[in-house]
C-alpha cells in the first residue's frame, strides 16, 4: 500500500493526529512531516519531501494545507493523492499578518508556553469552548514545537489561490461545517480551483476536525488511503 503522509498545521505537531491513526486501519507506513524547520513555505515543502519515500498519499492540515499544495507541486510524480483538511488558498488578511507578527516579536526569550486559551477557543466548535482538557492539549503541543517555532511559523507568508490549477494528482478537500477560521466560501475555492477536486463537509465541528471529529475524518481518509 502506498504510504501516508501527514502534515499538521500552526503550532501544532504529530500527536494531532493520535485519534485519526487507529481508525485509518492501515496496513501502510505513516510518515509525520515536520514544520519545525524552514522559514518559507517552499522551504519547509522541500524539508518534508527530504523525508519522505518515492511515492506517498499526502494530508494537509491547515497551515499544513499549504505545504502539502507546494509539495505537490515540487514532486507531482510523486504525490499520488492529496487531502486538504481545513485548509486554504488564500493569504492571511493585512489584519492577520499584523496580528501574528505583533504577537511573534512580544514573545519573551525563555520558555514558549504554547497559544492563548482565547486563540485556541476560536478553533474549536463553540460547544468545546469549554473543554479544559482539549485547550491544555492543544496548548501543550505548541510548547513542545518552542518559541523559535512559533516565531518562524507566524511569520510565514503564505497564499497560493492563483496557483491552484497547477496541482495535478486526486484532491480531496475537507471542511468543517463549524469552522471559526475557514469560511465555506475558501474551500470551495480550492475545490473548482484545483482540477477534479472533490469537497466534503465534516458536520458538528470546528476547525480542529482531527481532534473534534476523528472518526468522520477517518473515514474521508480510507476512501482515498485504500483507493491508492
Amino acid at each position: 500500500m502506498t504510504p501516508l503522509v501527514l502534515i499538521p498545521g500552526y503550532m501544532l505537531d504529530e500527536t494531532l493526529w493520535d485519534e485519526v491513526l487507529p481508525l485509518l486501519d492501515a496496513d501502510y507506513p505513516i510518515i509525520h512531516g515536520s514544520l519545525r524547520e524552514g522559514g518559507t513555505v517552499e522551504e519547509m515543502a522541500r524539508h518534508v519531501l527530504d523525508a519522505c519515500p518515492p511515492r506517498f498519499v499526502l494530508a494537509g492540515f491547515s497551515m499544513g494545507g499549504y505545504i502539502a499544495r507546494e509539495m505537490a507541486r515540487l514532486a507531482p510524480q510523486r504525490v499520488a493523492s492529496l487531502i486538504l483538511i481545513a485548509t486554504s488558498a488564500r493569504p492571511d488578511s493585512q489584519a492577520t499578518r499584523e496580528q501574528r507578527a505583533k504577537a511573534a516579536l512580544a514573545t519573551p526569550p525563555g520558555p514558549f508556553r504554547g497559544l492563548s486559551k482565547g486563540a485556541i477557543v476560536t478553533s474549536l466548535h463553540p460547544g468545546l469552548a469549554g473543554n479544559a482538557g482539549l485547550i491544555a492539549r492543544v496548548r501543550a503541543m505548541g510548547e513542545r514545537l518552542g518559541r523559535d517555532v512559533f516565531l518562524r511559523q507566524s511569520l510565514l507568508e503564505r497564499g497560493d489561490l492563483e496557483r491552484l490549477g497547477e496541482i495535478a494528482c486526486p484532491t480531496l478537500v475537507v471542511a468543517a461545517a463549524q469552522d471559526q477560521l475557514r469560511s465555506p466560501d475558501q474551500a470551495v475555492e480550492l475545490r473548482d480551483g484545483i482540477p477534479g477536486a472533490v469537497l466534503e463537509v465534516v458536520e458538528d465541528s470546528g476547525h480542529l476536525i482531527p481532534l473534534e471529529q476523528p472518526g468522520p475524518l477517518a473515514a474521508l481518509m480510507r476512501r482515498v488511503t485504500r483507493s491508492r
